[in-house]
């Protein structure tokens, strides 16, 4: 996937710059520690050795992890940003931009960081039944909606929004699981980079306590032995000092949202909006009080013809195949604070951290729930979920509608009901040829 760049010229300036800036206190930072508190204080002058190499393991230790899940993230960040792939017309849209500019100048002063005022951009949602990535929903058992029961579209991008996306208007671009937009690391920060600015902010924390710790004790030292103060330790001591509170409150704020299965953006919704879903019920359901329902594939303008009696056969009714392929959805709300997707704290941090200690410290793999494949939903949905069923009074689907098991309880379940079945059968057979084989 290409990389995606930020919209306005400042925001671009400042994104190359901090990197630049961030190398520069790396390496001060390990300049001040190594040589001029570690060497010529505690070795030389306090002739404290085990000190001295106490304070570099520490220090280099968190510096080489913090490097490590620093260029992973930039990586990330530039080469698989987790952007929604742009709609038809958006393309176009770029494109026609692209034949129309006759310079970079004019191309600038066309920019606009009003989304609406830019060409084709507010257009409403594509009426084709047929849209492209619209399947994509209406073949799971439950997705994020609007009142209508269609899904969220992106008025910028032309296109369906997933489950959790957001439109970032930094890069101008729908992101999935957008938690914000970072000059530190680059980029935006989102589904496939997370986990790798949570372990960045961790390290970055822990090497800059290492750095305040260090400075700090030779600094009482010297003031205590008469020798003054060191300038370099001195302002390494204030600026690792703000840059080690502000890695800690965002590692304190991400580590948080992990646990809670929650994106800055979710968070920040969540305190005003509800969820709006649509959860898969069996063919034929109606429209009640306590909700309305939706049916894809959704008619054609103008067709008056319900979709479970279009394409019938020669005795009017529905293949089998055009039946499996209409979907009925009931559209209700999660109450203001629910989070559908939250699993509990232990599997919502492995859903984003992975499955083990190695994942969680080393960034050697992705988060699970950016490579997460279902048929019920875009992402795993907790206890929530089904809650939501039973408040609304939703009916279950039956068998031959299934397909796939509604939950991972019944995915789970199946295979004991099989061995039970097996065995229940080899004992009747056994009873039933035992005697006869005697």
């Amino acid at each position: 996937m290409s990389s995606v760049r930020a919209r306005r010229s400042e925001t671009r300036w400042v994104t190359r710059f901090m990197p630049i800036f961030l190398a520069a206190v790396f390496g001060l930072a390990t300049y001040t520690t190594a040589k001029r508190v570690c060497v010529d204080h505690f070795l030389h002058r306090r002739q404290q050795p085990s000190a001295a190499i106490a304070i570099l393991v520490l220090y280099f230790v968190t510096f080489v992890l913090m490097v490590l899940t620093y260029v992973r993230l930039f990586l990330v960040i530039h080469q698989n940003p987790g952007v929604v792939p742009l709609g038809q017309r958006a393309i176009w849209r770029l494109e026609k931009e692209e034949k129309e500019k006759p310079s970079w100048r004019r191309h600038k002063h066309k920019q606009t960081d009003d989304i609406e005022a830019n060409p084709y951009s507010n257009v409403g949602p594509d009426e084709d039944p047929d849209s492209p990535g619209l399947e994509s929903f209406y073949s799971k058992d439950v997705f994020i909606c609007e009142s209508d029961g269609k899904p969220q579209w992106c008025h910028s991008c032309c296109t369906w929004k997933p489950d959790r996306a957001h439109h970032c208007s930094d890069i101008d671009r729908c992101v999935k699981k957008m938690d914000h937009y970072c000059p530190w690391v680059g980029g935006i920060v989102g589904e496939t980079s997370f986990k790798y600015f949570i372990q960045f902010t961790f390290y970055g924390s822990l090497c800059a306590i290492v750095v305040i710790t260090a400075c700090a004790l030779c600094t009482k030292q010297r003031l205590k032995t008469g020798y003054g103060l060191d300038g370099f330790v001195v302002a390494m001591l204030a600026l690792n000092g703000l840059l080690g509170f502000f890695a800690i409150t965002m590692f304190i704020t991400s580590a948080r949202y992990a646990f809670l299965n929650m994106t800055n953006i979710d968070y920040l919704k969540a305190k005003t909006f509800p969820h709006t879903l649509a959860i898969r019920v069996p063919r034929g359901t109606q429209s009640c009080e306590k909700y309305k329902v939706i049916t894809y594939p959704i008619s054609n303008p103008g067709d008056l013809t319900p979709p479970l009696s279009r394409d019938t056969g020669a005795r009017g009714v529905a293949s089998e195949r055009d039946m499996l392929a209409t979907r009925t959805f009931a559209i209700v709300k999660t109450e203001l604070g629910e989070n559908p997707w939250d699993l509990g704290f232990y599997r919502n941090w492995k859903s984003i951290m992975g499955n083990g200690l190695i994942d969680w410290l080393l960034p050697l793999k992705d988060s699970p729930c950016a490579t997460y494949e279902n048929n019920e939903s875009f992402y795993e949905m907790g206890s929530i979920y089904q809650r939501v069923r039973e408040r609304f009074g939703l009916p279950p689907l039956i068998d031959d509608e299934k397909g796939f098991a509604t939950s991972k309880t019944e995915v789970g379940a199946q295979p004991k009901e099989r061995k039970q079945n097996n065995k229940q059968e080899q004992g009747q057979q056994d009873q039933a040829h035992g005697p006869a084989n005697l």
